[in-house]
């Protein structure tokens, strides 16, 4: 058992009462024995993440941020990782002993982990929907997995000119595709949605899916999309914005408490059973 420690987490962002990451967190507490750590949701908009994190007091280990501070996250942090600084994006800040914040993207390594678990091979093609801050998470995961190049699809064409400095920075070329030829993009090996709730909804009945292929669709609730019941339907792999929801949560939990590894299957079992719930 781990000896009690009185620190404490949250998940930051506006609107947060949907949140699940407190369940996810608190189970995980409680399988590795730290019985005096509490983890809850904080309703912060951008403008008033500073102040929030000059206040919180040494027995805060870290911070989950959610949109729309990871951007503003980044900038209060002493240092960053590499991933977090080439997406531009920080999802987690981590106090060090000297009381500076270190600023992570557990985004990126929990959307590689999901994709391979579902089978996804090295050096994939991948074609990435949408241009804002989970489309640079999925070019540093397709980055991550070996890939060179992805197929950036938008409706606007400067929402991809907004992803190239990312791109630049991990070492990937951007093949841009409007919006109306999205279907041709589905013979990818990974195909990764990042577009907000109903804006894939009428490619479900376009697409000639490839069941070699794995759609990773960052939307869960509600699930399944369209797009994601289409997908299952033809055979194809299908990965959820619930599946990385945990897989960001397990990197968070070890950098916040320094337990390695996170207990994964109490954590996976109360999310699973509090999105049922809903």
């Amino acid at each position: 058992m781990q000896p009690n420690t009185g620190r404490r987490a949250a998940v930051c962002g506006k609107p947060i009462a949907h949140s699940l990451s407190p369940v996810i967190h608190a189970a995980g507490f409680a399988a590795a024995g730290l019985f005096d750590w509490s983890y809850t949701a904080i309703e912060c908009a951008e403008a008033e993440l500073p102040q929030l994190v000059a206040g919180l007091g040494p027995e805060w280990a870290g911070l989950s941020l959610t949109m729309p501070l990871k951007e503003a996250a980044l900038t209060l942090a002493a240092e960053a990782s590499p991933v977090a600084v080439a997406t531009g994006a920080a999802n987690t800040l981590v106090r060090r002993d000297d009381g500076t914040w270190f600023a992570d993207n557990t985004d990126v390594p929990g959307m590689v982990r999901v994709l391979q678990d579902a089978g996804l091979s090295a050096s994939p093609s991948v074609a990435v929907l949408g241009g804002g801050g989970t489309a640079r998470a999925a070019l540093a995961a397709a980055a991550g997995l070996g890939a060179t190049g992805v197929t950036v699809v938008t409706r606007r064409p400067e929402a991809r000119d907004e992803l190239a400095p990312a791109a630049e920075a991990l070492g990937l070329t951007i093949a841009g595709v409007d919006w109306a030829d999205a279907a041709t993009v589905f013979d990818a090996d990974a195909v990764i949605s990042t577009v907000p709730k109903g804006a894939a909804d009428g490619l479900a009945v376009q697409i000639a899916w490839r069941r070699g292929t794995v759609l990773f669709d960052a939307i869960y609730d509600p699930w399944p999309t369209p797009l994601a019941a289409a997908a299952a339907a033809h055979g194809v792999r299908v990965v959820s914005g619930l599946d990385l929801l945990l897989a960001q949560a397990l990197g968070q939990f070890e950098q916040f408490t320094g337990v390695r590894p996170a207990p994964e299957r109490a954590m996976r079992e109360a999310l699973i059973a509090a999105a049922g719930a809903r």
